[in-house]
């Protein structure tokens, strides 16, 4: 259990391991660089390239959204999206994240897992026990350590439903695939040209006034190469963002390609920052299971000051 925020476990010195130079002292007390300003520690990692901070120090969830803002900035800390780490509150479940635009994202919550193991010095492959904004029930997640970083499969929410969608420029077809508090498109298409683009960041702009949820998402699908690009729309902090990768968005295209083909599907999803693999079971009619699969680094550590 994550009770309180804890610092990265690094490898005690070795016999014949250089030893790094000393790091000098800082010129300037850290007091006096963050005068007037929010301290805010967090841990950047890296999931299959879809960027994320998660927030390790304790504020109030009325500035959840102000300090994502600051934090989400290409002049400040930059990254995709940004999570909070909370205590647990099912005594079940071995961490807890709160998304900033209180949205359920699938790739921060393996991120999420994959810090949990780091602090906790588990090499797994461990089955944790996951709370998710936006996620109504516990979620599973297997972690294991690899050279690289962490591979990590989490059982994804389920969809309410999948509905037809007329999108022009689609002839191959397009769905709404439908949460409790998320909508994710999925178009067919030949190629990820800047006319549909642009046609897609319009229609997510649209469906985030219209649709009333947390997030929301279109996922540009290339079925002849395996391809996706993923746009996701944050109503709440006003980000739209083609990203590096998309777990939420691959589960969605999962769980679309399975109900087309009314059958179960396994695809291994080439997106711009890597490939992430899903398994959508199908039965009775319906998706019955989840299951998406990436790989997460831990790239950074350390604390920002955010300035009213």
């Amino acid at each position: 259990m994550m009770s309180q925020p804890a610092r990265l476990r690094r490898p005690a010195p070795t016999a014949g391991r250089r030893r790094a130079p000393a790091v000098p002292a800082r010129s300037t007390p850290r007091h006096a660089m963050s005068r007037g300003a929010t301290e805010v520690d967090f841990v950047k990692l890296s999931p299959t390239c879809n960027t994320t901070l998660l927030v390790t120090s304790r504020h109030p969830a009325r500035h959840y959204r102000a300090i994502a803002e600051k934090l989400l900035r290409a002049e400040h800390v930059h990254a995709e999206q940004v999570g909070f780490i909370l205590p647990v509150e099912s005594p079940e479940a071995q961490a807890r994240l709160h998304m900033a635009g209180d949205e359920f994202c699938a790739n921060a919550t393996m991120a999420l897992a994959a810090l949990h193991a780091a602090t906790q010095g588990l090499d797994g492959p461990v089955e944790l026990r996951l709370e998710a904004s936006g996620a109504a029930d516990l979620l599973d997640c297997r972690v294991e350590r690899r050279d690289s970083g962490y591979i990590c499969q989490l059982a994804s929410p389920l969809p309410i439903r999948i509905d037809p969608y007329p999108f022009p420029g689609a002839p191959s077809g397009a769905a709404m695939v439908r949460y409790a508090d998320a909508v994710h498109l999925v178009i067919e298409c030949s190629g990820h040209n800047s006319v549909l683009r642009e046609r897609a960041e319009q229609v997510a702009t649209q469906l985030g006034i219209s649709e009333g949820v947390s997030v929301v998402g279109v996922m540009l699908y290339d079925p002849v190469r395996g391809e996706l690009a993923p746009l996701v729309n944050v109503p709440a902090l006003g980000s739209l963002v083609w990203e590096g990768s998309c777990g939420s968005g691959t589960a969605s295209l999962g769980a679309y390609l399975a109900a087309k083909a009314q059958a179960p599907v396994r695809a291994a999803v080439r997106q711009p920052g890597g490939t992430m693999h899903v398994h959508a079971d199908y039965g009775s009619g319906k998706v019955t299971g989840l299951r998406v699969t990436g790989q997460v680094a831990i790239v950074a550590e350390g604390t920002a000051y955010i300035h009213d």
